[in-house]
């Protein structure tokens, strides 16, 4: 499967309160790093890659903030580059394969980890963290920085967020209760259809569903709960166990009958018609009024996070348990690129990203005064009169969540619960198998490109699943599928036995 922001799927670790955490860490010198010894040569500037979706006109502030501190402790700076989302694999994958300095970079198993690491193109961490990652051991559970080795190895240290995920659909509150909607009476996905003919036949101009980010499918939401993707879709495990074997994700039942209700509801006008190609989100089209809501993998808080997000309020019905397997872990990670100029000072920066508030609320929530006020030592709320600011960081993508400050409007206690909610998650039988795609990778490769041809247009609809299917399965084979399969089937036999 490809899940697009599972940010979950498996989003895990040992948290604390941020009351706790502010207490504990505020004064708090970052581990692994030495004032005293620190070089009086000129700092290293370092160069870090992130994907952005959104507005960071204020980016060159923060930095300039950020640079006051590392310099100081770790006579480093950083030069922060945003990707946008559409075009992340794209430039990431030039930078990779060119000679341009790149320290520090977003890894995901969502963006070709496996293929980065078997290309050669990220650094192992291992003997780096053991070096200048004290705060990073501190923060992230050793089972979680298990759970990114490839051959033994760590390529990428995993933020600390929501390491689990369950799904469901989020919709505008204003027209639920416009035509008393009983969100209660929403038990599966199925339930929707209703839900959406409703909107569909009384707001002209308003798309019932829509995508969650550019470019995702529908169907990998609504099949989030049911597979383990085993690290990139191709060959995965039903039912997060299925005696470790396994399967063509695209020929499955579960894949088989759910491509069929799209294509049902796409052909009733439910989708928006332009999904496979909208370049939108599912945010900002609700903002501007063309969408009802959209199909997505939550957390706790998330209604509030989407709430303030699109300046409307919305709810959400939550329609599986919740569910983490090592793409949980690996959704987001910082790695450091094979570019490096200096390996040591991008794992000392990556270390201040876990062990430091001051370094952890600038990346996640800019400058105090200018984009967020205080309300409390853990408590911010937006400046007064500002409905936005130049300033808006995906924070579950970098670092530890668990220092950032928690919004007005969320709950006090939300990293308390997502404690909570990440321990609650049914594991993946496969939890800590990462799949090394060297063997492969030509294969890989092939299968993709046949993907990209076939796979959103199916899994939104647009492509009818009975004409077209049989055909994606049979190029997905020729490209090389059952190879990939088999070659997963035999690790992950390795791994169990190993693991006994």
């Amino acid at each position: 499967m490809f899940k697009k922001w599972k940010m979950t799927a498996g989003l895990l670790a040992c948290v604390l309160a941020l009351s706790t955490l502010i207490t504990a860490c505020g004064n708090a010198e970052p581990q692994g790093t030495d004032n005293a010894n620190q070089e009086k040569s000129e700092p290293y500037e370092l160069s870090m890659a992130f994907i952005t979706f959104g507005n960071l006109t204020d980016l060159a502030l923060v930095q300039d903030e950020i640079n006051k501190i590392t310099k100081e402790k770790i006579n480093a700076t950083v030069k922060l580059t945003a990707v946008n989302i559409s075009a992340w694999n794209q430039q990431i994958n030039l930078l990779l394969a060119g000679s341009e300095k790149l320290d520090l970079i977003v890894s995901s198993s969502l963006f070709n980890y496996n293929t980065q690491v078997a290309k050669g193109q990220l650094l192992p961490l291992d003997e780096l963290i053991d070096k200048y990652g004290e705060g990073i051991k501190k923060a992230v559970a050793q089972e979680y920085l298990d759970g990114t080795k490839i051959s033994g190895k760590i390529y990428g240290v995993p933020s600390m967020r929501d390491l689990a995920g369950d799904y469901g659909f989020i919709m505008r509150k204003d027209l639920v209760d416009k035509y008393h909607i009983d969100v209660n009476q929403i038990k599966t996905f199925n339930d929707l259809e209703p839900v959406l003919k409703t909107i569909k036949e009384n707001e002209p101009g308003i798309a019932p569903l829509v995508q969650q980010t550019q470019g995702q499918s529908v169907a990998d939401v609504m099949l989030g709960a049911s597979f383990d993707s085993l690290g990139d879709g191709f060959g995965v495990l039903p039912g997060l166990d299925n005696n470790l074997k396994v399967e063509n994700y695209f020929e499955t039942k579960e894949y088989v009958d759910t491509l069929a209700l799209i294509r049902k509801w796409y052909q009733s006008g439910y989708i928006l018609k332009d999904i496979a190609t909208s370049q939108e989100t599912g945010q900002n089209l609700v903002k501007s009024d063309k969408a009802f809501g959209y199909v997505a993998n939550m957390k706790p808080g998330y209604e509030v996070q989407e709430s303030r997000a699109v300046g409307k309020e919305m709810v959400a019905v939550r329609l599986t348990k919740p569910t983490t397997s090592t793409g949980g872990i690996t959704a987001f990670m910082m790695s450091i690129s094979k570019n490096s100029g200096n390996p040591d000072k991008a794992m000392q920066f990556l270390n201040l990203m876990y062990s430091d508030p001051a370094i952890v609320n600038l990346l996640d929530n800019g400058i105090e005064g200018k984009h967020y006020v205080k309300k409390s030592e853990s408590m911010i709320a937006m400046p007064d009169g500002a409905t936005q600011t130049g300033y808006m960081f995906n924070q579950w993508e970098i670092g530890n969540n668990y220092l950032s400050y928690v919004w007005e409007g969320e709950d006090p206690q939300i990293w308390e619960k997502m404690q909570a909610f990440n321990k609650s998650a049914v594991r993946s039988k496969a939890m800590g198998f990462t799949f090394d795609a060297n063997p492969v990778k030509t294969e890989i490769a092939a299968v993709t490109n046949v993907m990209n041809q076939f796979r959103v247009g199916l899994e939104t609809g647009t492509l009818d699943p009975a004409a077209n299917l049989p055909e994606f399965n049979n190029k997905m084979k020729a490209a090389g599928l059952d190879k990939i399969i088999a070659e997963k089937q035999k690790q992950l036999d390795a791994w169990a036995q190993a693991s006994k």
